[in-house]
This record gives structure tokens, sequence and C-alpha cells, in this order.
């Protein structure tokens, strides 16, 4: 009787998780409308991943940013956000899956914006406030938090191998084959799975010997080294294929990127009435998407 029971309990749980899939994948809403003009000058001042791409690829990365927008809710909490947060948000979403045309965050509803770090009662004053960023479960399932200090931070310094916001999405991503593990198994075949295991029990303890670059939180646990890792390769790519060939080699598969390829170098931009428009029209911005 309890194995029919459970059966029955399996097969309403599965029912239920598919209809909600199918009914999130049947609201999913496609950018109508060119992208923004202005939203291209707030990437091309702040992302200097999207500087990195091709013209076909930069149209690719612009198509996704806006179809994140339209599909997740992203809220202050006791602060105002501007469509600088929201890009740099959706930047943060969108550099880790950029290799996979398809993808979708399935496990994702609305990221919460904190103004500051907060605690584990999501407190943003007194004491214990350590928390830049996390992937809510419980009650909080589909919900990503995250500083807004830390979110913009994660941008204006992309030599430190920090991002917050990345690291966050890789969790996320992470946590899409059951559970935040460090294994991705959405997007590593099996044949490099028990490697991968090897490598970041490698790496780990590399860590605990106080004899690597890789920041020292990345040892917390294999969940942790995963994301911190990808900080790392997304930010310091060049440096860290020179210095963890291997761990760039598998991040590399991973994400269906290579990384060391992308000149990531950031460039002060400042988009006049005269500069060239960033729409790549060959015109100036005043004669071009300036008119607008």
């Amino acid at each position: 009787m309890n194995y029919i029971l459970l059966i029955i309990v399996f097969c309403t749980t599965g029912y239920y998780l598919y209809y909600q899939n199918r009914t999130k994948q049947s609201k999913w809403r496609l950018p109508k409308e060119s992208f923004p003009v202005d939203w291209r000058v707030i990437i091309i001042k702040n992302i200097s991943y999207y500087n990195s791409l091709s013209t076909e690829e930069k149209n690719r990365f612009e198509y996704k940013i806006h179809e994140f927008v339209l599909n997740y809710e992203i809220i202050g909490v006791k602060t105002s956000i501007s469509i600088t947060d929201k890009l740099l948000v959706a930047s943060s979403a969108v550099i880790p899956i950029f290799g996979f045309d398809n993808w979708q965050y399935s496990n994702l509803h609305q990221i919460l914006i904190y103004p500051t770090m907060f605690n584990e009662k999501f407190e943003t004053e007194g004491s214990e406030r350590k928390i830049l960023g996390m992937v809510g479960n419980g009650y909080m399932e589909g919900t990503m938090i995250l500083s807004q200090e830390a979110l913009l931070h994660g941008f204006k310094n992309e030599s430190d191998k920090k991002n917050t916001a990345i690291h966050e999405f890789v969790h996320l991503i992470d946590k899409t084959g059951g559970t935040i593990d460090g294994i991705p198994s959405m997007l590593l075949q099996k044949q490099y799975t028990i490697p991968w295991i090897e490598m970041m029990n490698q790496k780990l303890e590399e860590i605990y010997n106080d004899d690597s670059d890789i920041n020292p939180y990345g040892g917390t646990n294999k969940a942790e080294f995963f994301s911190v890792a990808s900080e790392y390769f997304f930010e310091r790519p060049k440096l860290l294929k020179k210095k963890h060939p291997d761990l760039y080699k598998s991040l590399e598969r991973i994400f269906n990127q290579d990384m060391s390829s992308r000149n990531l170098k950031r460039k002060m931009v400042k988009i006049e009435r005269n500069s060239p428009c960033p729409c790549n029209s060959g015109k100036k911005f005043k004669k071009c998407c300036g008119l607008n």
C-alpha cells in the first residue's frame, strides 16, 4: 500500500513540475522591438565581455539580455533599481551560458537586490552581515538575492577575479542538475565527470595548503570552488590558462567558450554626439541613434 501511495505522490509531483514548466514556457516573452540604444550605451561602458565580441555575437548577446529582462523580475529591496542594475544582472546571467543558444533559467523567477551585505535573516542592518549573494531554497526557491554594492563592484573591478553576480548564476546552473554540488551535470558530459571531481579535489587541496592564487573561499566546498573558479575564468581567463591550464581547459569545455581568445581589457568609452554610433552603422551618433 505504501508503495502504491509513493507512486501516486511521485506521479502527482512530476505532473505538477511538468505543468509549471510548460506554463512558464508558454508565457515566455520574446523581444519584439529593437534593442534600445540607451541600453547598448550602458553595456558598452560597463561590460568588457560584450566589447570583446564580434558584431554577430554582440547582436546575440543583446537579444539574450533583452529576453532576460522581459522574463525575470528584478526587484529592489530598500533600494531603488536603475536600468543599469538590471542590465548588469542580465549580463551576469548571460555570460556563463552564452555558449548555449537555447538556455533558460527554469529554476529562477525573480532577483531581489539588497543595497548592501545581508545576514542569514536577510537583514541589512546590524551584525553578522556577511552575505553578498545567494540562491534561495525552500520557501525562497526560484529567488536569487544580490547585494547592489557587490553587483556594481563586480563590473567596476574586472581584474580581481571576483564577480558576485556571475558566482551566483553559476550556482544556479549547477543547481539545474538537482543539487548545488559543484558538478554541473547539465553542461558536463558524463565521461568528464570523474576527471572534473578529481581536479576539484586537487585544487581544493592546493587551497588548503595555501599553495594557490584561487580565492580561498573556493576552498569551502566543491560547489563554492566551481563558482569561484568560474569567476576567475570569466574575469582573468588568460591568467587562469597560464597558472591552471588543466582547470582552464575543463571550464572551457563546461561553458563551451574559449575565454582566453577574448580581449577583456577595459577601455574608457565615452559616447558623444560626434562619436561613431554604437549600432555599428558607420554614422555619427548624432545622425543615427542619437536622433531618438
